[in-house]
């Protein structure tokens, strides 16, 4: 068992190394890692290892202030497709990927599909779980920065939500000039 958690922890050091991950230690077995994103600027991931697993979880979005039925509904549905983990809902309704997997799993391969499959399934629903879950909100923040001369640069991907679309969009370039 001990030598089973000694190579884990080998493997994932080794594999966060040559991934050029930015990545930390915080005590003997337990890992930060900021996985870079796209739509989301990152996503943090906590691995732990354990006697006999290893544990991810990785906040995606906070709890919807609407529509909240239709995004879980969305999440359980993606649920079926992922590898390694699964969306989770905590106690305030806050969107997490969650996973499980036993210490023999832990391969630089199989670490590489988890951290992908972590990076894919927060970055890549992102902007949707918004959509879905905040379209409210985007578009009041949308009034009020017009309404004040501000940049929505980092809310063109809403636009056909504010009824703006992406070229439209306050302080993005047309690249003409």
């Amino acid at each position: 068992m001990a030598e089973a958690v000694a190579t884990a922890r080998e493997i994932i050091e080794r594999t966060l190394r040559e991934a050029e991950l930015d990545w930390e230690s915080p005590k003997d077995g337990h890992y930060v890692v900021k996985l870079p994103g796209t739509a989301k600027l990152s996503t943090t991931c906590s691995l732990v290892v354990g006697r006999h697993s290893l544990s991810v979880n990785a906040f995606v979005v906070r709890c919807p202030d609407e529509n909240e039925a239709a995004v879980h509904r969305w999440l359980l549905e993606r649920n079926t497709r992922l590898f390694g983990v699964g969306y989770a809902v905590d106690r305030h309704g806050d969107v997490y990927l969650v996973g499980k997997l036993p210490l023999s799993a832990v391969t630089p391969e199989g670490l590489d599909q988890l951290l992908g499959t972590v990076l894919e399934n927060a970055d890549g629903s992102f902007n949707t779980l918004l959509e879905m879950g905040f379209a409210t909100a985007i578009r009041r923040e949308y009034a009020w920065r017009t309404a004040r001369g501000e940049s929505t640069r980092n809310l063109q991907a809403f636009g056909h939500l504010t009824g703006r679309d992406a070229e439209g969009m306050e302080g993005e370039s047309t690249g003409t000039g």
